[in-house]
């Protein structure tokens, strides 16, 4: 008998390590987003506990109308965020957009459908100059985004003069504030986007083209795709969001300020980090990122609950930012890879009762001597 062949049992240790080793990898692995929709459970669970009142009715339906147009805003900045790049642009987009739907109609909701078609275009222009400075000049979008946030800006302050009194048509207002079987407007605005968003980019062909362009370039040309087309429409895509958000901001907040888009930015990255989508560009879910969102709404109604101060919310909102992005590392390095590195040193290193034997070498008097 050989050592190291099926037949000898010492020889089958190592085999029978690797094969368990990936049956641990297999049954112990996380799925990709499960991280956020822990934690996000895991936050509504210890909410009461530590702001009494910030789960109930009232609280939730206060909270949700944020939760959905920073989910909203959020779906842009995933698409731009698998494409390998980061939109500055965010706040300029949003606050814009609360200006000109607002400022437009001056109260007449007969104007209404026409500031909307106004905002539809300024996004479009906007999204379309960050995708034609990126792809066709190749210059980064981190400068890119952030100079047309500035020029967004600029545009900002000629049309308010630096002060913004304008109030959203009562028809907005009303459709932003209002609730459906219970559940607010803006919540399922959001719903429907992000479902529509997610079988557009999971079952067509358009969907399949851009990720594989996020995940590599050179990829995706080598396969005949307009890499460049892709990457375009994924800036005016993500800046129509911008937009949507902003006109819901606006119904919301009735009168909203010069400043209304400045508290997005941040939040809309860290969404979707939380998410599980990778800054490295390819797969990401818009699904999770708005989990991220309702995470990230529902962190900062519980720290207002406990009445810290503005420096105790920023420790604690990038405290469970970091924890979210560790967790994500947990399906390579966790309990399976720690199983695993078991099993495989206990196979290579047997026990002192037993004969180490390496494969092709055999012991004097075997059936290989004879």
């Amino acid at each position: 008998m050989v050592a190291g062949s099926p037949d000898s049992p010492a020889g089958a240790s190592l085999p029978t390590a690797l094969r368990l080793d990936a049956a641990l990898r297999g049954r112990a692995r996380i799925p990709r987003y499960s991280a956020i929709w822990l934690a996000t459970a895991l936050l509504f669970a210890v909410s009461p506990l530590l702001a009494s009142g910030s789960v109930s009715r009232g609280a939730l339906l206060s909270m949700l109308p944020f939760a959905s147009i920073l989910a909203i805003a959020g779906i842009g900045q995933t698409l731009v965020i698998q494409q390998r790049g980061l939109d500055l642009s965010v706040p300029g987009m949003i606050t814009l957009s609360t200006i000109l739907v607002t400022k437009l109609p001056n109260g007449d909701g007969g104007k209404l459908p026409m500031a909307i078609a106004v905002v539809a275009g300024a996004c479009i222009a906007a999204g379309a100059l960050s995708g034609f400075v990126i792809t066709m000049l190749g210059v980064t979008p981190l400068v890119a985004t952030l100079g047309v946030n500035a020029l967004l800006t600029g545009v900002v302050l000629d049309i308010t003069n630096g002060a913004s009194t304008s109030s959203a048509t009562n028809g907005l207002s009303r459709f932003a504030l209002a609730k459906t079987g219970g559940i607010p407007n803006t919540a399922l605005i959001a719903a429907g986007s992000i479902l529509a968003v997610a079988l557009l980019f999971r079952t067509s062909v358009f969907g399949r083209r851009f990720v594989a362009v996020g995940t590599s370039g050179a990829a995706g040309r080598a396969a005949g795709v307009r890499v460049k087309a892709v990457e375009f429409s994924t800036y005016v895509l993500a800046s129509l969001t911008y937009g949507a958000a902003g006109i819901l901001a606006a119904g919301y907040l009735g009168t909203p300020g010069i400043g209304a888009g400045n508290d997005y930015l941040l939040p809309t990255i860290a969404a979707v980090v939380l998410g599980g989508t990778s800054l490295a560009g390819g797969r990401g879910s818009v699904l999770a990122t708005a989990l991220g969102a309702l995470f990230l709404t529902q962190l900062e109604q519980v720290v207002l609950g406990m009445g810290a101060p503005p420096s105790v919310q920023l420790v604690i909102q990038g405290s469970i930012i970091a924890l979210g992005m560790a967790l994500r590392h947990l399906p390579s390095s966790g309990f399976a890879g720690f199983a695993g590195r078991l099993v495989r040193a206990h196979s290579l290193f047997p026990a002192a009762s037993e004969t180490p034997r390496l494969p092709g070498i055999h012991r004097p008097g075997s059936r290989r001597d004879t």
